[in-house]
């Protein structure tokens, strides 16, 4: 890139929130599950996994946003051969995600924001009670938990929650139901994204076993939602 960007599409809804929070003039494009912060008027290209690439090329973008959880490679490909800078997050511990965040908005020429430096002091004490092993679903229909070395399994384990699939091979296990069932937990964390897990829908697989319910945004979004998240997921952790 010749110069810093003036142009972004973000295909992130957690780097939309970041960068029109602290850049707002260079966000001309995002996703349709880019919803905060509430109002963003922007043009809107499709979803994240299937965005329309001619809409973002028609936004003439000098750098899109993506991530190597949330975007397809073959989107990134596409719009990389189409002569489109794409800036690829993929943090994977709360330090990678701060420190992401602090390099992208350097490029788009902002110093780090207050919400990044309130982030960074809320998540600076280390947790000092008692542990607990949980299991955490991501998803059902079938089941998928979290599994070893993922951003929000951090999270959970600075708060004093440890993942009890958190040595598998796989970072995002299928294990059938009895296995979960079985996995040793003391406790059930269920986020609502993505997918929406509530009182009604979750628990009643998991018989006799404790649950929290989550804000999904605060437990697997890394932006500005980072400040408040220690406090928000600890009160629903108790």
């Amino acid at each position: 890139m010749p110069g810093a960007p003036r142009r972004v599409v973000s295909l992130v809804p957690s780097l939309t929130e970041a960068v029109a929070r602290t850049v707002p003039d260079v966000l001309v494009g995002a996703t349709d599950w880019c919803v905060e912060p509430e109002g963003l008027d922007v043009l809107r290209v499709g979803g994240t996994k299937y965005p329309a690439l001619d809409r973002v090329r028609a936004a003439a973008p000098d750098l899109v946003l993506a991530n190597a959880e949330e975007n397809r490679r073959e989107d990134v490909e596409a719009l990389r051969a189409a002569g489109v800078p794409v800036w690829v997050t993929y943090p994977r511990t709360l330090d990678a995600a701060l420190d992401s965040l602090e390099r992208l908005l350097a490029v788009l020429g902002a110093a780090a924001p207050a919400w990044l430096r309130a982030a960074r002091e809320a998540w600076s004490e280390p947790f000092t009670g008692v542990r607990r092993r949980a299991l955490i679903p991501v998803w059902r229909r079938p089941w998928v938990v979290l599994g070893a070395d993922t951003f929000a399994g951090d999270l959970l384990a600075r708060l004093g929650v440890d993942n009890v699939y958190a040595g598998a091979a796989e970072r995002y296990p299928r294990p059938p139901l009895a296995d979960l069932r079985a996995a040793g937990a003391d406790l059930l964390v269920l986020p609502d994204e993505p997918y929406a897990f509530s009182a009604g829908d979750g628990p009643e697989a998991f018989p006799g076993l404790p649950y929290a319910l989550v804000s999904g945004r605060h437990l697997t979004w890394y932006g500005p939602s980072l400040a408040s998240a220690r406090a928000v997921l600890s009160e629903a952790l108790l």
